[in-house]
């Protein structure tokens, strides 16, 4: 049996309850020996905190992980580069205004102990610096690594998705001398999510015929399947639909589906409107999780079976698994579509009572959103004016588009005032403010609403048919 009070046990039993993180308690027996913490200990090393300090990040407590390294530096434990890249890790946990407040006295803490150099911890910082929106700075990082290697080209591409910057990260992509999977899936994601679905379908396109992929050297993964589908669902429909196909059945011959293609196919399908296609995914799948129940649910209510998408509801809950935020937003879009108040409030309310989670600003919007479409216009202000948080561009878009439904023109106005404050150069806000004025006939409104788009410069963008 290791003794606790030898350094070398010390460490073989932390090392141990690293590996079983959920044994937090035996971690803080260890901590506290003979009635006295063992941080104040004189013997404890660096090798000792740096193990420490690993085991409270995977155990997701990243403020014991910082204040850890704070009682190193106390105990003149010199850090080396083993310390910084858990520390970095437990930093970029956290928003994105305090991870970088975080991270820069740790990047002082770097350059005054000379491991810089180490191109882990460099890539490290290059993640923090991305979380926190900085993207200058993990230009910069990554410009002081002398020879990167393809971890740190992933880390800058993803940094570049992340902060909007694709320009940026198409020309880190042409200059890498090896790209990997995550390269390109980096590339294709963040296309996707900077709304170039487009360019996102043309680069996996560009990824398959290359040699590599012919060769056998390298092959799509889960996640550049998840991402090339969802980026299919923002292209017209038939391009999409013939796109998708054929990635499905790319999956189908090359890959073994995992749950969350499955997820992504069921998705697709559903927002295609070919639940027929949604349906056989999904009974197809020998072992359904949440994320799969939520697709099917969300693929049901977004094609008019808001019923059937409740009943899948049950169904989950029936089957003994939790549902999850996804899943709320999932039902509650049902009930708003269907104008079922009194069941949307009811799962609403579940959300925190029962299942212990905490409605965030999606779930306010649906709320919102099922008031307005039933027609309770001032319920759903006075629903908006009670949140815990500032009402964002969705919330105020769900409500304004009620009172274009409903006529409501007052209302509209002071909620498309608040709308046009946040987002000035959005033109489907004046427009539809300028509908409200329409359906109202108050044309003298509605023609100086236009005037006003007109000479901020603002242009409709075109409608366009299919068919």
């Amino acid at each position: 049996m290791p003794n606790p009070k030898k350094p070398e046990h010390m460490l073989q039993l932390l090392q141990h309850f690293i590996k079983h993180s959920n044994q937090i308690k035996q971690i803080h027996s260890l901590l506290t020996t003979s009635g006295r913490l063992l941080l104040t200990s004189q013997w404890i090393n660096t090798l000792l905190y740096n193990t420490l300090i690993r085991a409270y990040l995977n155990i997701s407590q990243p403020q014991t992980t910082l204040i850890l390294f704070t009682h190193m530096l106390f105990h003149q434990a010199q850090p080396n580069s083993h310390t910084f890249p858990s520390l970095i890790k437990a930093a970029s946990s956290f928003p994105p205004h305090l991870a970088s407040h975080i991270g820069k006295p740790l990047h002082c803490q770097v350059l005054r102990r000379g491991v810089l150099s180490d191109p882990y911890v460099c890539t490290s910082f290059i993640g923090l610096y991305s979380q926190a929106c900085e993207l200058g700075s993990a230009h910069k990082v990554f410009d002081e690594i002398p020879e990167p290697c393809v971890v740190s080209y992933n880390a800058m591409l993803d940094a570049c998705g992340k902060n909007g910057d694709m320009s940026l990260g198409f020309l880190m992509f042409s200059r890498m001398p090896y790209r990997d999977v995550y390269s390109w899936t980096s590339m294709i994601h963040g296309y996707m999510k900077n709304g170039c679905s487009e360019v996102a379908v043309k680069f996996f396109q560009r990824m398959m015929v290359h040699e590599d992929v012919k060769c056998g050297l390298l092959k799509p993964n889960e996640a550049t399947f998840v991402s090339v589908l969802s980026s299919c669902t923002f292209l017209d429909v038939g391009v999409a639909l013939y796109l998708g196909r054929q990635v499905h059945a790319y999956m189908v011959k090359n890959e073994e589906l995992s749950v969350f293609m499955t997820t992504a196919l069921i998705a697709f399908y559903g927002k295609m409107g070919c639940l027929v296609y949604a349906s056989k995914v999904f009974d197809a799948m020998v072992i359904k999780q949440v994320c799969a129940w939520n697709a099917m649910i969300s693929s049901l209510a977004l094609n008019g079976r808001e019923k059937q998408a409740l009943m899948m509801y049950e169904k989950m809950r029936a089957r003994g698994l939790q549902p999850n935020e996804i899943t709320f937003v999932a039902v509650l879009s049902a009930c708003a579509r269907a104008k079922l108040v009194d069941l949307g409030f009811k799962l609403f309310e579940t959300m925190s009572h029962e299942f212990g989670l905490v409605p965030k600003m999606e779930h306010y919007g649906c709320m919102v959103d099922l008031l307005g479409r039933a027609g309770l216009l001032q319920e759903a202000h006075d629903f908006m004016k009670k949140m815990p948080f500032e009402a964002d561009a969705t919330v105020l878009g769900a409500l304004m588009g009620a009172c274009r439904l409903h006529g409501a023109i007052e209302l509209g106005n002071e909620v498309a005032q608040l709308l046009l404050k946040s987002q000035p150069n959005h033109s489907g806000r004046y427009v539809q403010l300028s509908s409200i004025y329409a359906g109202a006939e108050r044309w003298d409104h509605a023609a100086a609403l236009r005037k006003v788009m007109l000479d901020a410069g603002i242009h409709k963008v075109p409608a366009h048919s299919f068919i």
